[in-house]
Order: structure tokens, then sequence, then C-alpha cells
């Protein structure tokens, strides 16, 4: 089930992978793969993407789709592993978990599932 509600096109910083998510480029007008907990939400990759210096949708509000990196319940807010995958997020001491949306269905790793995407931070 998707719905995304506004896309942008943007550059892409290195090679991007369907259905993950997106931080902010080093430029302006760039997205780079995510990789961390504490990257700062840009949106996420639709089916169609690009090598370094394309330009790429961005899902940036809506429902999307997106791979999960992990077992995911519907409800759980997401944040990204290594890969730009969505995996759910944990509150630890000292980490700020930066959350792109919300589990609209469970899964687990290598499912493409749904995010209801909300920026935000759950503080550690």
């Amino acid at each position: 089930m998707q719905n995304p509600m506004l896309t942008k096109s943007l550059d892409a910083e290195g090679t991007l992978v369907p259905y993950r998510l997106l931080t902010f480029g080093t430029g302006d007008h760039q997205v780079a793969l995510a990789s961390a907990v504490a990257n700062a939400p840009a949106g996420v990759t639709g089916a169609l993407v690009g090598e370094d210096g394309q330009r790429v949708d961005v899902y940036k509000v809506g429902i999307v789709e997106v791979e999960y990196g992990g077992n995911v319940t519907a409800g759980q807010p997401l944040t990204t592993d290594a890969n730009g995958k969505a995996v759910a997020a944990s509150p630890a001491a000292g980490v700020n978990n930066r959350i792109w949306g919300e589990a609209v269905v469970s899964g687990v790793d290598g499912d493409i599932g749904s995010i209801h995407l909300s920026f935000s931070t759950l503080q550690g």
C-alpha cells in the first residue's frame, strides 16, 4: 500500500537502492543512503533510482514502501540501519534515534513494508 503525497526530484550522492531511507548529502539538493541512527531524515527512495549525480525521486510525505532490516511491528517508530533499511527504533542512553516514521504493516528483514513518513527524534 503506497500513497506518497509529496515527491521531490533531487541529486543522488553515490548509488541509491530502491525502497531505502535517505539522509541529506554533502551538497545542496543531494541525498545519500542513510547509514546511522543519527542521520537527518531526507526521505525514501522509490522503485526507480540512479547512480551518483543522477536525479532521483524522493518521497517526503505520505505512506510509502520501504525495505525492512529486521523484525518490525505495525505502529513501531522506525529508524535506519547501516544500509538504509528501516528498523525498529529503541531508546538507548545518550543516543538520539532520528525517526523516519511509523510502520504501517509488520514484517521481517528483507520485506518491503509500508511506512507513514513523519520525521522526528527519539531521545535517548
